[in-house]
Formats: structure tokens, sequence, C-alpha cells
């Protein structure tokens, strides 16, 4: 199983958003290209892949998200941003909502979410073009890859980060979010992990 974080400074924790307008969202376009390559094939899906979401945008940070990937789960790439939609509307203080067949929403932090998937024995990376090469580094099954929008990650849960996570590099250049989640797709493809 492969996992993706997907940090966002600003963009929006409630459903009250227009999906015409996802810029004006905390770059909620972003967000939901990302989503595509993490988790859509041609004539598909990645049935191995889980695929997290932070939100720290206004008005009620944080909301983790988790999108599994489910025979139940009716989606289509034009409908990602009415999904994210529907599920931050669907927030219940308190308590882990499963909205849909393989949805679900809290409110977590950032560095919540990471610490918990690493004390359930998986590999954490943080994608940093300072990182090891991916092409040579060590990947086990049971991975999680963090990434962050155009802002970056946030900087004072960073160096608690870099405590349990390995920061890879999928090369010199700097891509868009989404284009690294398909970078890193391709090798654990081209790996069979």
């Amino acid at each position: 199983m492969r996992e993706f974080i997907y940090f966002s400074q600003g963009a929006r924790t409630s459903g009250n958003f227009d999906v015409g307008k996802l810029m004006e969202a905390g770059r909620m376009d972003i967000a939901i290209h990302s989503f595509i390559q993490g988790v859509f094939l041609s004539h598909g899906f990645r049935k191995d892949a889980v695929f997290h979401f932070v939100f720290y945008g206004q008005p009620d940070p944080p909301k983790h998200i988790e999108i599994r990937i489910t025979d139940e789960l009716e989606i289509s790439k034009k409908d990602v941003g009415n999904l994210i939609k529907k599920i931050l509307y669907k927030y219940k203080p308190g308590k882990k909502t499963e909205v849909l067949s393989g949805c679900w929403i809290e409110k977590k932090s950032f560095l919540n979410v990471a610490e918990e998937l690493g004390k359930e024995g998986k590999q954490i990376f943080i994608l940093d073009k300072k990182g090891e090469d991916i092409r040579k580094a060590k990947i086990k099954d049971n991975c999680v890859f963090i990434l962050g929008d155009q802002e970056g990650l946030p900087k004072k849960e960073l160096k608690r980060l870099k405590e349990i996570a390995t920061p890879v590099s999928v090369g010199e250049k700097m891509y868009f979010a989404s284009q690294t989640v398909a970078v890193v797709n391709n090798e654990l493809d081209y790996r069979g992990i």
C-alpha cells in the first residue's frame, strides 16, 4: 500500500467554496490535481493507494480527509471538487466520520497524521528537492510520501517531521505537486511496490 499526505496552508476547511473558483478556495485546484495523479489511472483507479489531505485554511483548521478508492465509491476526475466539498460539509466535531465509502474526515493536525502513520509501521518520506534521489532510496511496501502545496510544508512542524521521515527528491527541477505524485507513482510501479 502506498499513501500520500498532501498539506495545504490555505485550502478551505469547510465546504462553502465554489468549485468553479478553486484558486480562490486556497488553491484547491492543486489539491485536486495531486489527488487525480495519486489515485486515477487511464480507465481505472489505484486501489493500492490512499490519499490524505490536511488543510489549514479558514474557517476551521485543521481538517484531515482520507480517501481510499473502493468499489462503492463513484468518482470521476471532473467531480473531485464536489467530492471534497461534500466531505468537508459532513464534518462532525470530535470524531472521524466516514462520509462515503472510503472517505473520512476529522479534525487532526498535519504532524499527528504523519506520526500516526509512522506508529503503524509505515515508512515515511518527505518530498524534498535536497533529499536523497528517489531512484536510490530503499523503499518498502507500506510507504507514505508527504508533499505540500505551492507554499510548502509548515516550518514549525518540519523539524519534528524530519525525525520520523526520510527526505527524498524526484530530481533537481521544481515540479508541480501533482507532477511529483505522478513521478513517485511511476517509480513505485517500476519497482513493483
